[in-house]
């Protein structure tokens, strides 16, 4: 276990300014990955929508932020009115501390925590924030699409899809239970063949029943710190991770929260920076 008082420092970088942050701001923690983040800031750069970024970078040497690329799609980002924010987070104590420190960098109404190998179509932060606002719930998310998977559709009757009618409702998700089992409705590009099979016409988008979404996480931060936020860092091993998992139920348990159709987050399908998983945070915090 981390016997460590709180979450590390994130040093702040040279970007940081006095502006007032956005009702939403996207959180982007990233290690090691300079292609990937280039193009997840390139789609936050399309997007229409107030925002502010908050980069969290945990890389062995250089900053994936530090590249060419990078630093371009940020000058795009301010040029286009968003406040950018950098930041070095070391030494690492974890994926879930991380995500402690990125939650305890922001005052945003709105928290977006998004994956550092996720691309947004444009639009998508827009659609989320009118969710959550509209749904009046405590999440919403964009389900991560593979879209290597687009022409492997999934027989319908194996997915276990139940619209929201009206705002969610405060569930509680077990292993063993049917609600468990709508991580399905996230493997490969369901969610495009979701969309396509579920959305009416006229419709901009739904709310779904969800087990939990990974990548792309919209957060009512008030709803999330009432939780814990990631503060169960201290209670697992460093090297642990679902950490969405746990955050999102416990949200879901208390405030409600949906997926979200048309998703309009893309899966850029690098190999993982965490080829090793040994444990869970969701079983151990379960046993």
């Amino acid at each position: 276990m981390n016997g460590a008082k709180g979450p590390g420092r994130i040093e702040a970088g040279p970007e940081d300014g006095p502006a007032a942050p956005a009702a939403v701001e996207v959180l982007v923690p990233t290690r090691n990955r300079p292609v990937e983040l280039a193009t997840t800031l390139a789609g936050l750069a399309a997007q229409d929508h107030p925002f502010g970024v908050v980069v969290s970078d945990q890389s062995d040497e250089a900053a994936s932020y530090d590249t060419a690329p990078a630093r371009s799609m940020i000058r795009v980002l301010e040029l286009g009115g968003h406040r950018v924010r950098t930041r070095r987070h070391l030494p690492r104590r974890g994926v879930i501390e991380h995500r402690a420190a990125l939650l305890a960098a922001s005052t945003a109404r709105y928290v977006l925590f998004l994956d550092d190998d996720v691309w947004l179509a444009p639009g998508t932060i827009a659609l989320l924030h009118e969710a959550i606002t509209e749904l009046g719930c405590g999440m919403v998310g964009a389900a991560m699409q593979g879209l290597s998977h687009v022409d492997d559709e999934r027989p319908a009757e194996q997915e276990p899809f139940a619209r929201w009618d009206g705002a969610p409702l405060p569930e509680t998700v077990h292993p063993g239970t049917p609600e468990w089992e709508r991580w399905r409705l996230h493997n490969a590009a369901t969610p495009i063949h979701l969309a396509r099979r579920h959305l009416r016409p006229g419709e901009r988008w739904l709310a779904y029943k969800v087990a939990w979404i990974a990548g792309c996480v919209l957060y009512d931060r008030e709803a999330l710190v009432a939780v814990g936020g990631f503060d169960f860092w201290r209670d697992v091993p460093e090297e642990a991770v679902g950490e969405d998992v746990v955050a999102e139920q416990r949200v879901m348990a208390k405030f409600g929260g949906a997926g979200i159709l048309p998703s309009g987050a893309v899966h850029l399908e690098s190999d993982t920076t965490i080829p090793d998983r040994p444990v869970t945070a969701d079983g151990l915090l379960r046993a």
